[in-house]
């Protein structure tokens, strides 16, 4: 048996194999589906990362070999092409591995599954199914991996953060996009990055979106919403991040209806006390870097509890996204005196007013706060002191 099996080899899960070796836990495994570790960085041939984890700026590739190579050095199991297929209660797991179906048992289990973008069908995109449309992660494969360009002219959707590498990545490659269409009224991206696109000489659609693809064999020219009809050979859709959720899913672990990933508490712990998770499974979407130091420090709880120092679960305090809010993570919280870390949330449109929690008439915590979609917003919980009878905590925002 393993004393802690890690499904997912990205950043968050490697992080924390790292910190549950340096615990000294014996039998520490990744599973992981590709042939290698490194997760989504793989195929992001740009900076920036690894700054804080290594102290200098480096390409997705680099970073990705390095959090591979502390691995292997740490001790860690590593198990590659073992595609997990059911998650089974107390720890148990089914997967296909090269060597056939396998059943691995293992004291604790985390959930570093990460996150993709939405695809074409989830963006309710009509018209015909040429070649030629892809999102990021898939770009990011054909140019850093095999050394392919799929298109020349594409249509780029969306102006995240990820649409914008998504951008560098094209022009690096000598892709030139005809246009970028953003369905909101302004760029996703913080100023001044989402000024990228201009600063290239691309056009930017608010307002808008495909609603039609055509072409025959491959991809020939889009029709926009606002009616608009570009001419190019290829869709890029970028962002609309979703967690790759499906084995949490099908499995008998809790989800939150908002994030659409598992319900966990402040130490990362599911529903079943045999599973933790951690990363851009819980909530799209965090940096490499946000996901190494959030899978550190849930590596940290999982050797806690293998310890017996975490505190129990069936005492507890829901945590409800209320008015104006998209989702709140964790999403339960292990009732202990003083609380500690923090709270992290997401809103569904642009809103301003106050942020506040509260347990039934008590506030808690409140501030002013003017936010947008994609945005983090952190409260920390040792600000706050709920009544001893509290059941519930309620995040929202109001006028």
């Amino acid at each position: 048996m393993l004393d802690v099996a890690i499904i997912g080899g990205g950043p968050a899960g490697i992080a924390a194999a790292l910190t549950l070796k340096a615990r000294g836990v014996r039998r520490v495994a990744i599973l992981e589906r590709e042939a290698v570790l490194g997760g989504v960085p793989r195929h992001c041939g740009h900076p920036p990362f690894g700054l804080r984890e290594f102290g200098r700026i480096l390409t997705g590739p680099a970073y990705a070999r390095r959090l591979a190579a502390l691995a292997e050095e740490a001790g860690v199991e590593i198990l590659p092409r073992y595609s997990v297929t059911a998650l089974q209660p107390g720890g148990v797991v089914q997967a296909a591995t090269p060597n056939g179906a396998a059943t691995i048992r293992a004291r604790r289990v985390l959930l570093a599954t990460g996150a993709r973008e939405a695809p074409r069908a989830a963006r309710f995109v009509g018209g015909d199914r040429p070649l030629g449309v892809l999102n990021t992660g898939a770009l990011q494969a054909y140019v850093h991996l095999h050394g392919l360009a799929p298109f020349r002219r594409p249509v780029v959707v969306g102006t995240e953060l990820v649409g914008l590498s998504a951008l560098a990545t094209c022009r690096s490659h000598g892709i030139r996009p005809v246009a970028v269409v953003e369905a909101g009224a302004r760029p996703v991206a913080r100023w001044p990055l989402g000024l990228f696109p201009k600063l290239l000489g691309i056009p930017t659609y608010f307002n808008d979106g495909i609603e039609e693809i055509r072409g025959h064999g491959r991809v020939e020219a889009v029709r926009l919403r606002g009616g608009r009809e570009l001419t190019c050979d290829g869709v890029l859709l970028t962002g609309r991040f979703l967690p790759e959720a499906s084995l949490a899913r099908l499995s008998h672990l809790a989800l939150d209806p908002g994030s659409l990933g598992p319900v966990i508490d402040q130490y990362g712990r599911c529903s079943d006390g045999a599973y933790f998770a951690a990363g851009n499974l819980l909530r799209p979407i965090e940096t490499a870097g946000w996901s190494f130091r959030e899978g550190a420090a849930i590596g940290g709880y999982i050797a806690d509890d293998l310890a017996g120092g975490l505190p129990a679960m069936e005492e507890s305090i829901n945590i409800v996204a209320g008015e104006g809010v998209k989702f709140v993570v964790p999403q339960r919280l292990a009732r202990v005196t003083p609380l500690r870390g923090r709270l992290q949330l997401r809103v569904e449109a642009a809103i301003s007013g106050r942020l506040r929690v509260s347990s039934e008439e008590a506030v808690l915590y409140k501030r002013r706060i003017s936010t947008r979609p994609e945005r983090r917003i952190l409260i920390e919980l040792d600000e706050m002191r709920p009544p001893r009878e509290a059941r519930q905590l309620v995040v929202e925002i109001v006028p």
